[in-house]
């Protein structure tokens, strides 16, 4: 009785998976523009570690800040305004954000062409800093916070306008189909299915926008457009470094105290 030997295929040898190619991939291509910003940006902290004199000078001259009310007065003041100008700029966009973004939602707008204008405004508006429209305000109406209020709505209306979209696309399409089964047009979809579904992820997108608007006034103040970053600006070129710590103390007693508001809110909303 003779036993015959079978022979098994060899198996192939394992591939590298297409998944790991691909990271490795991804992280050569990191790799690379890192190296090229590193080079291309002259980052050196050699030459940081040389200037520690300098930065030690500059602490010494702020360091005791400038707390006489003749100082502490203005500081407050400015940063009253530079909280107006971000309460403002957020609220005034609101309308032309809800507008664009009903426009720029794949749900509720009227048509592809109007749809791919919607998003082109948007993508504009947020692309345009709001340094660079303070400027423009500037010129145009003068020196003040009135500018700081038109920039940030402009470029807040891009910003917001592009988050409410997004969340409209992400809503709940069960009422929307509903609405629309029984008739119901595209305005009354959007008020009364989508708006109201999405209302608390709007509100929320809203806060958010209001605490970074409160701090984007201030780099506004710089340009021109009013509020303590003015004050910070001013203290600088009159080499009063006491007083601009002043005011940057005050900044971060606002941004903190926006902050934990925005964020109790928020906490509420959801």
């Amino acid at each position: 009785m003779t036993t015959e030997i079978r022979r098994l295929p060899v198996p192939p040898r394992p591939r590298v998976p297409r998944t790991l190619a691909i990271g490795l991939l991804v992280t050569a291509v990191v790799v690379a523009a890192h190296i090229v910003a590193w080079r291309a940006t002259d980052v050196s902290f050699g030459a940081l570690a040389e200037g520690w004199r300098g930065m030690a000078d500059f602490l010494a001259e702020a360091i005791p800040p400038d707390l006489s009310w003749g100082v502490l007065e203005p500081s407050l003041s400015a940063a009253l305004v530079t909280l107006w100008i971000g309460l403002l700029g957020t609220t005034l966009s609101v309308p032309f954000s809800l507008v664009l973004a009903l426009l720029a939602a794949r749900g509720t707008a009227p048509s592809g062409s109007v749809y791919q204008a919607a998003r082109s405004v948007l993508s504009f508006l947020r692309a345009v800093p709001d340094v660079v429209f303070a400027l423009v305000f500037v010129t145009a109406v003068g020196l003040g916070p009135f500018p700081g209020v038109l920039a940030l709505v402009c470029h807040n209306v891009g910003v917001m306008g592009k988050l409410w979209a997004e969340a409209l696309e992400d809503a709940d399409p069960g009422p929307a189909q509903a609405l629309r089964s029984a008739g119901a047009g595209r305005v009354q979809v959007a008020v009364h299915a989508l708006l109201p579904t999405v209302a608390p992820q709007l509100a929320g997108l809203l806060l958010y926008r209001f605490d970074v608007n409160v701090r984007s006034s201030l780099v506004l103040g710089l340009v021109g457009a009013g509020g303590i970053g003015f004050l910070i600006n001013q203290s600088i070129r009159l080499f009063k470094f006491d007083e601009m710590l002043t005011h940057i103390l005050m900044v971060v007693v606002l941004i903190v105290l926006v902050d934990r508001l925005s964020a109790t809110v928020r906490r509420r909303l959801t």
